[in-house]
């Protein structure tokens, strides 16, 4: 097992990563001191294939444990889910000492983080992520948020977890699109981080799409590692620091609401967004030819998308207007100077913007 710690004085907490490790679950639980009685929210493919495991481990280590299944789309990130989520928490907590436990991807953790983070004014919570996504991204940091018509996440809290704990296995559910998926938030931590990971994906791109152990611990050990350095030297993206974890997020989660959370996932968007992204950064004088091509090149060798398929560009811009990361009438974007060198941009002219989403339409 490797261990990665998030720093954040007393509200540090490890991330687990290993292969095989649920057994050992309790026992970290028992240190933690996080409750008695875990409300486990999830989706109905998991609960399938492995509630009867989950709910053995905890209740044989004298864990009192409710399941509760949500639908594994991102429209289950909604305020009416997240009451109803809330409710049925209430009403299994009387007496309790309750904790909340997401077991799924990026759609289950983001809501469960937000029902843990408003229920009592916080009930502690533990991620089990089982998308590589969730693994390597969402899982940590504590961004926890549910959606409105108006645009994703806007609606949240930061509040971080106790544990994340994940267990390279879950990734066995997979199908091959979500592996896919998660290699765009892979990709873009190499790109604004870490010029070995970036190589890594180059050379044993093979290894990686098949799913090979190997390979996954060790993007998911180094998008981790990333990931618990930024959120703890910024965890309220007060410094702007982790703003750059935004790469590619911008006008991807603008493609996302514009197609209804339907034809591209959230890796595919954030594909796309990298594309445009790193076009504009050509456009504006920050990178060269060589490093853009490369990243275009890693993005079509995982099968990622670089170009939309019937999507209005009006339509991206208006939910690019959307976006939390305007400040006032201002943009805010994250681009890059080169592989491991990202740069936060404000004020950038809106025909750019509209020639950079004209380039991936």
């Amino acid at each position: 097992m490797r261990k990665v710690k998030v720093e954040l004085g007393r509200r540090s907490y490890d991330i687990i990563i290993g292969r095989k490790i649920l057994d050992k679950l309790p026992g970290y639980l028992k240190r933690l001191d996080v409750g008695r009685d875990a409300y486990v929210i999830t989706n109905s493919l998991l609960m399938r294939k492995y509630g009867k495991r989950i709910s053995s481990v905890l209740c044989g280590a004298g864990f009192g444990c409710r399941f509760k299944i949500v639908p594994d789309s991102e429209k289950s990130k909604s305020l009416k889910n997240a009451w109803q989520l809330i409710r049925d928490l209430a009403g299994f907590d009387r007496e309790k000492k309750v904790f909340v436990v997401a077991f799924g991807g990026g759609v289950v953790g983001d809501l469960a983080g937000f029902v843990a983070s408003v229920y009592k004014r916080g009930v502690p919570y533990v991620q089990i992520p089982t998308t590589l996504l969730a693994q390597v991204d969402s899982a940590i940091g504590g961004k926890t948020a549910v959606d409105l018509d108006a645009g994703k996440n806007l609606v949240g809290a930061f509040y971080q977890p106790r544990l994340v704990f994940s267990d390279i296995d879950f990734l066995k559910t997979l199908d091959k699109r979500q592996i896919v998926s998660g290699l765009a938030e892979v990709i873009k931590y190499a790109v604004i981080r870490d010029p070995s990971l970036f190589s890594f994906l180059e050379v044993r791109h093979k290894d990686i799409v098949a799913g090979r152990p190997d390979a996954l611990k060790r993007i998911v050990g180094a998008c981790s590692g990333i990931k618990a350095e930024i959120a703890g030297r910024d965890e309220k993206e007060m410094s702007g620091l982790r703003t750059i974890l935004n790469f590619g997020h911008t006008l991807g989660h603008a493609i996302e609401s514009a197609c209804g959370y339907k034809g591209y996932n959230h890796g595919e968007a954030v594909a796309l967004g990298m594309v445009a992204a790193s076009d504009l950064s050509l456009k504006l004088g920050l990178i060269g030819e060589e490093p853009v091509s490369r990243i275009e090149k890693l993005i079509r060798l995982y099968g990622l998308p670089v170009k939309l398929k019937r999507l209005p560009i009006n339509k991206i811009l208006n939910a690019y207007y959307h976006d939390k990361k305007f400040i006032g009438k201002q943009n805010r974007l994250v681009l890059i100077r080169g592989i491991g060198r990202p740069v936060v941009m404000e004020g950038i002219a809106l025909k750019l913007v509209k020639d950079a989403v004209a380039r991936i339409s």
